[in-house]
């Protein structure tokens, strides 16, 4: 009895994993709120970075023609010079723009972040900032497209990905949030966003590999490791899914709801 109701634990941890990575309220914030729900006492970053690792695959295959496409097109455009494939491989140049202040930070300070603001108190406040951010927001309809971008705009959006170290900011709600303020359209943000996921969350696990190995709970762990890893994949699959349409209808404010109660509930409780 005692191994199923551990291995449902973890098939919860793997669907708050899933349902909060995509959505604007912080998968970080959640996953320590929900271990000291559940009592589970992680010691080693191995599980943090397998479940991160499922969302980003889940990540990977639902942007795999755009991804595909970038990636042709910029290898072509590097190869001829062509005027057409010139969008997608500036839109290339400024995800790697993008990606270099959470890379620098998070190599430099990401252990004492962690260190300093991993408490529930943070979260809950996180979660009022992620809050008044949204709601700013909510009604902003921007025209920037692809092609429209500029530097300045990826260094924004890239600066605010790395303010989502920090434990209860969300980093697709920084992203998205940023993306839109620098005027970006909807299905734009949202891509941007995700195409900045994936360069970090790669650039993690090569750095976690290590940790992932020699996580003191994964021989003991194996099972209910896996449960959240599978779960965590599909989970995170029909919410990214989910959250494309809410994009798509500009119902963001609705996120802000949440991390408004969510906050005051957990500043309440502590």
């Amino acid at each position: 009895m005692e191994q199923l109701i551990l291995w449902f634990k973890y098939f919860l941890l793997g669907v708050v994993q899933g349902v909060t990575e995509p959505i604007p309220v912080s998968s970080s914030g959640h996953l320590i709120i929900a271990q000291k729900l559940l009592g589970v006492e992680q010691t080693g970053l191995g599980f943090e970075i397998l479940t991160n690792t499922a969302s980003l695959l889940a990540i990977i295959y639902i942007y795999r023609a755009d991804i595909t496409r970038l990636l042709v097109n910029g290898i072509g455009y590097v190869r001829t010079g062509k005027a057409e494939y010139k969008a997608d491989f500036r839109f290339i140049w400024y995800v790697v723009i993008g990606t270099v202040p959470a890379v620098v930070i998070g190599l430099l300070f990401k252990d004492q972040i962690e260190a300093y603001f991993a408490s529930v108190r943070t979260v809950a406040v996180s979660l009022l900032v992620t809050g008044v951010a949204l709601w700013l927001i909510r009604n902003l309809r921007g025209r920037k497209q692809d092609r429209d971008l500029s530097a300045k705009d990826a260094l924004l959006v890239g600066l605010a990905q790395a303010v989502a170290l920090i434990p209860g900011i969300s980093r697709s709600g920084a992203t998205v949030i940023s993306s839109i303020a620098v005027g970006m359209k909807q299905d734009t943000a949202l891509r941007f966003s995700f195409m900045l996921y994936i360069p970090v969350s790669l650039g993690g696990l090569v750095l976690g590999a290590s940790d992932m190995m020699h996580d003191p709970n994964r021989a003991a762990l194996l099972v209910p490791y896996l449960i959240s890893f599978i779960v965590t994949l599909f989970v995170t699959y029909f919410a990214m899914k989910w959250f494309m349409n809410i994009m798509a209808r500009g119902n963001l404010k609705y996120f802000a709801y949440y991390c408004f109660v969510a906050g005051i509930l957990l500043l309440w409780l502590l």
